[in-house]
């Protein structure tokens, strides 16, 4: 079973930065895909970046390709999601995602364990 808990979500402006943390336990981190989705309000929840196991291989929406970065430590048991010049349209709850496969995936449905989510609200 693994946790994770999502950090660092904010409300800043347009064009600003924020780096969300997700910190993991209870499992063997270097053994899992790890994904960020996210959800507006009245929206489905929506793929935005996966890494596999080993950091290797990483997959962007094109909605956050040349924006945003994905990476992990997994000595340290975390995830990262560094997000550069925001829109408003990227205001939602971001979720971080573990899949207990190496291979990482762009569905919610291919993610075994998700955390409480943390609010992002960029202002125009």
């Amino acid at each position: 079973q693994v946790q994770l808990v999502e950090s660092g979500g904010g409300l800043v402006q347009a064009g600003g930065s924020l780096r969300l943390s997700c910190a993991a336990s209870g499992g063997t981190l270097g053994s899992y895909a790890m994904g960020w989705f996210r959800q507006a309000p009245g929206k489905e929840r929506e793929f935005v970046a996966a890494v596999n196991w080993s950091g290797g291989i990483t997959s962007y929406a094109d909605s956050a390709k040349g924006r945003f970065t994905i990476s992990r430590d997994n000595a340290k048991k975390m995830i990262y999601l560094q997000m550069n010049s925001l829109k408003p349209e990227d205001t939602a709850v971001y979720y971080c995602a573990a899949r207990s496969s190496g291979a990482a995936k762009t569905v919610p449905s291919g993610y075994d364990y998700w955390g409480q989510g943390t609010q992002v609200t960029v202002s125009s």
